[in-house]
């Protein structure tokens, strides 16, 4: 009889094991999935930027500086390596663009053109949807990390060497001021 409930339990011990591998395994393929939303989002606002400062450049010639520091950040940007560095140059790109709009107010004419409306109007709902896809992919890696610290999960964690993953966040000043598109 004592044989049979040692049994029983190793039983119920390697399915809990099993579960909560598996657990474990769907959370970071969220993540994984959530991120590659996120970079999704970032190539395309990375292919909109060139349009934009293309256009801007016509009308604004004599503001280089600008254009170059905006060239540089998106250079940074995507050859960020991991999520830290990333945001670092999210939000040293979000300030340049934020320079480039600033631009825009001081030619008349360029506020009023169908190319630079278009990419206003696009790169806006980038920026919107880069902010869904990080909620969602800051959203999917709390649970990992919730997973990987709590009792008793955390054994099954530390067994099979499962890591907490990093947040993609933004500076506060550029969370709360996201690039300005409207004018």
């Amino acid at each position: 009889m004592t044989s049979i409930y040692i049994i029983g339990i190793i039983v119920v011990l390697a399915l809990w094991v099993a579960f909560s591998y598996n657990g474990f395994i769907t959370l970071i393929n969220r993540a994984k999935e959530a991120w590659a939303d996120i970079d999704v989002q970032l190539k395309r606002r990375y292919d909109l930027i060139p349009n934009l400062v293309n256009t801007v450049k016509g009308y604004a010639t004599h503001e280089q500086t600008a254009f170059e520091k905006v060239t540089q950040a998106r250079a940074a940007a995507m050859g960020a390596g991991n999520i830290q560095d990333k945001g670092q140059a999210e939000n040293m790109l979000t300030g340049a663009l934020k320079s480039v709009f600033a631009l825009a107010e001081a030619y008349p004419d360029l506020k009023a053109n169908q190319n630079f409306l278009e990419l206003q109007r696009e790169l806006s709902d980038t920026e919107n949807k880069i902010q869904a896809s990080r909620r969602f992919y800051n959203t999917n890696v709390r649970d990992l990390n919730t997973k990987i610290e709590s009792v008793p999960s955390n054994i099954v964690a530390s067994i099979f060497n499962f890591s907490k993953m990093e947040f993609f966040q933004l500076e506060e000043e550029a969370a709360r001021n996201p690039v300005e598109v409207k004018f």
